[in-house]
């Protein structure tokens, strides 16, 4: 093994896993409120139109300061900056347990994405320091496992607080669904002070040669891009590229999104109509929480499967586009079944799909971004596309509440991922920057 390839290994082994536990905490805080949903919603009041607002509403606080905490992050380093995200969105998240109606409700999602803002891009810029190019994909599929692992590992625990913990202490069980899984993102937040590294340079684990021949790799890679076409700041926010991008991403997040709030009210009503909470013995919304965690157990094969196979083919469009179309197709389909459990197979598909696709496409904008370029694309990017957070759930609530169903709500966001699908084929392949990255890996 060179010295490449051993300096990849041990940063795999000590980066990684950690990530993924920070990564685990805080989207089980975002996307939690779709199992307190299941009582939260008629304790309040709320309707599901109120619910899809405040389930999106996370996402404006999110979209105002995702660019400028990103370009701190740049400025100030990942690990005390992380730190400071993660130890306040911690806060916010366990304050939710207070939460008296809607207004209260709207104001603290607000705050939540605030609070969490520059988070994503901050570690898809973070693993861009470590990892080089060509093995990038997997790594960041690595990384973003943690999203359906918090389904399959929450989904089960959310259901379990829900009805074991109902009345303790005088509490509903949605309020210690927020506390117990908001207090460990704030224990996570202490912990990054102490294990986060900024740079390769500052890992005195890393033997002299192996940091030697990552860093200069790492500088080749750049030299390289820079030569086919440097980019400032302000070419980065404003680059058609980057804005196609944020359109594609914007497919993905709405369809993602909006499928995951409203799954464990659709897989809910699914348990009902087949009563399978009396054949099984388990109260309703511990069942739920298992049937939701086997489209995520079956995601994180497929996200580590993909992003491996998009690095050995060298190919990033159709790695992208390919599951995207899929995953739209399998939802339509799912929004006309009529047997629970041909839909719910085909909701499973479209999971697995949406997970296959996420990571690759990240690879995309870091090919051809560098330096605050990318530190400001890859933010403008994830804000512009996480409006779709807010569309995708407040479109399927705003459905459900005018039609009665969920059906037109689910074609909604399979247009969502079809679009993704259409507008990364249309962008098309860089081959100027790709023949770089092929010079570069050989």
């Amino acid at each position: 093994m060179d010295s490449l390839a051993r300096a990849s290994a041990k940063i795999s082994r000590k980066l990684i896993p950690f990530l993924m536990l920070c990564y685990f905490v805080a989207y089980l805080d975002r996307v939690n409120v779709g199992f307190a949903a299941l009582t939260m919603n008629k304790d309040l009041a709320l309707t599901a139109e109120m619910f899809g607002f405040g389930a999106g509403i996370f996402f404006f606080g999110y979209f105002i300061f995702e660019v400028p905490s990103n370009l701190l992050l740049e400025r100030f380093g990942a690990r005390m900056w992380i730190a400071r995200i993660m130890i306040s969105w911690g806060v916010v998240s366990t304050a939710m347990a207070f939460i008296t109606g809607p207004y209260s409700f709207y104001a603290m999602r607000f705050l939540l994405g605030v609070a969490e803002a520059g988070f994503f891009p901050g570690i898809i810029l973070y693993l861009t320091y470590w990892f080089t190019a060509a093995e990038r994909a997997r790594f960041v599929g690595l990384f973003m496992a943690a999203i359906p692992l918090s389904s399959v590992i929450g989904g089960p625990v959310s259901g379990l607080i829900l009805d074991h913990l109902n009345g303790a202490m005088d509490l509903k069980g949605w309020q210690w669904l927020f506390i117990l899984e908001g207090v460990p993102s704030i224990i996570v937040g202490f912990l990054v002070l102490g294990l986060l590294l900024d740079k390769p340079k500052d890992a005195a684990w890393l033997a002299t040669d192996e940091r030697d021949a990552l860093n200069a790799k790492l500088a080749a890679e750049a030299a390289n891009r820079e030569a086919v076409r440097t980019y400032s700041l302000k070419d980065a926010l404003t680059n058609p590229k980057v804005l196609a991008l944020s359109l594609v991403y914007f497919g993905l997040v709405s369809g993602n999104y909006g499928l995951g709030y409203w799954l464990p009210t659709i897989v809910k009503g699914v348990a009902t109509t087949l009563q399978l909470d009396a054949s099984s013995g388990i109260n309703i919304n511990t069942l739920t929480g298992y049937l939701v965690a086997i489209p995520y157990a079956l995601a994180v094969v497929a996200m580590i499967y993909w992003t491996r196979r998009s690095d050995h083919a060298r190919e990033r469009l159709w790695h992208v586009a390919a599951p995207a179309i899929l995953g739209g197709a399998a939802l339509a389909a799912a929004a006309y079944l009529s047997d629970p459990l041909l839909a719910g197979i085909a909701v499973t598909v479209c999971a697995v799909a949406t997970y296959a696709a996420l990571p690759t496409f990240w690879t995309l904008p870091t090919a051809f971004l560098t330096g605050t370029a990318a530190a400001g694309g890859i933010a403008l990017i994830n804000s512009i596309g996480n409006i779709g957070g807010f569309a995708g759930p407040y479109a399927v609530g705003w459905l459900k509440d005018t039609t009665g169903g969920t059906t037109a709500g689910l074609l909604v966001l399979a247009a969502c991922y079809v679009l993704a699908g259409v507008v990364t084929l249309a962008v098309g392949h860089d081959r100027k920057v790709e023949m770089v990255e092929e010079a570069v890996a050989r």
